[in-house]
């Protein structure tokens, strides 16, 4: 199945110039989407594919009762509520970019997700949020190589910044200066007024947006994630395109490729075995209860100031958002039962 783009007769074929600019125009539509939603769309696609083959469905756009059986299908093998919307999100979009959209709002679709969704949805797993304390005592688990000075930076950075695992690795040195960048950084010294110590501030293009994250330096040079990002950067010798890089095994030398976001999520896990967190959990369970987005929860759920500031700072469109990554909060602070008169 072709998109009207790819067809024979289209002038970008025999024009130089219109050539280019398709290329660029297919450039800028891979850009609308990160990595980590591409690789998982282009896998919901080669399922639903292989689904429709197994069954003896064609793979142009599929009856609504087609689509029905196969949200059946995926529920009565255990695929989570999550999963499956995101399965059909990445289904529509290959469709959509096909030129022949898929109707999923069709009431015979709609009333079976509502159903699976009624039967099986649950409450959102999380991961366990890592608390400043906690984070101190992963810090502590790295060696002072460069290897463990990077791996420092990272964690006090992405526990600072609330960040997620690819936002920290999304990081460049400066604006401009790589094309799969999703943001840069600029370190400010320490101002005139002695209550400004500087810091460093992240431009981040997030799922919400471009949005500025402030991270100020904190009271020691061993935590601090200004002083650790420096350090890392000064002796891995980090002035150009992207932060955070891979070390290789042989020579220690610094790669110039950017590092993937699964070392944030692996980092997370590995350091906060060694350190001991959640020790009334098993091994396999710890594992699985952090992540990377665990940096993220934990700032929000150690921060003791008002909560819209937690909501610019982790850039969420809603309070209601944020308060899903708060693992402690002060509960009914506001009773509305007894401002009733109850």
């Amino acid at each position: 199945m072709t998109s009207a783009a790819d067809g024979a007769d289209s002038p970008a074929l025999s024009d130089p110039r219109l050539a280019r600019l398709t290329e660029t125009a297919k450039n800028y539509a891979r850009a609308a989407r990160s990595e980590n939603t591409a690789r998982a769309y282009d896998s919901d696609w080669r399922q639903f594919a292989s689904w429709l083959r197994r069954n003896g469905f064609d793979d142009t756009p599929p009856e609504p009762q087609t689509v029905g059986l196969y949200l059946a299908a995926q529920a009565e093998v255990g695929v989570s509520v999550a999963t499956l919307e995101r399965r059909l999100s990445g289904v529509c979009w290959r469709y959509r970019q096909l030129g022949t959209p898929l109707d999923v709002s069709d009431r015979h679709v709609a009333t079976v997700l509502a159903g699976i969704r009624r039967k099986h949805a649950r409450p959102p797993a999380q991961k366990a949020a890592i608390f400043a304390d906690e984070l101190l005592a992963m810090l502590a688990t790295l060696e002072m190589d460069l290897r463990g000075l990077r791996d420092r930076a990272i964690l006090a950075l992405g526990f600072a910044g609330a960040l997620r695992r690819s936002e920290i690795v999304g990081l460049d040195c400066g604006p401009g200066q790589s094309e799969d960048g999703t943001g840069w950084i600029e370190i400010y010294p320490a101002g005139e007024n002695p209550n400004n110590d500087g810091g460093v501030l992240l431009q981040i293009s997030g799922k919400t947006g471009w949005r500025e994250v402030e991270i100020g330096r904190g009271s020691q040079p061993h935590t601090c994630p200004v002083a650790l990002l420096e350090t890392w950067m000064r002796l891995g010798r980090i002035g150009h395109g992207p932060l955070f890089r891979p070390i290789a095994r042989k020579n220690g030398g610094v790669s110039a490729e950017r590092l993937s976001d699964k070392h944030v999520a692996r980092l997370v896990q590995r350091c906060a075995l060694a350190a001991g967190i959640r020790g009334d959990l098993t091994e396999g369970e710890r594992k699985k209860a952090f992540g990377g987005h665990s940096l993220r929860a934990g700032l929000a759920s150690s921060a003791q100031i008002e909560e819209a500031y937690v909501q610019k700072h982790l850039g969420h469109a809603s309070p209601e958002m944020t308060r899903r990554y708060q693992r402690k909060r002060d509960r009914f602070r506001v009773n509305l039962t007894r401002a009733a008169g109850l």
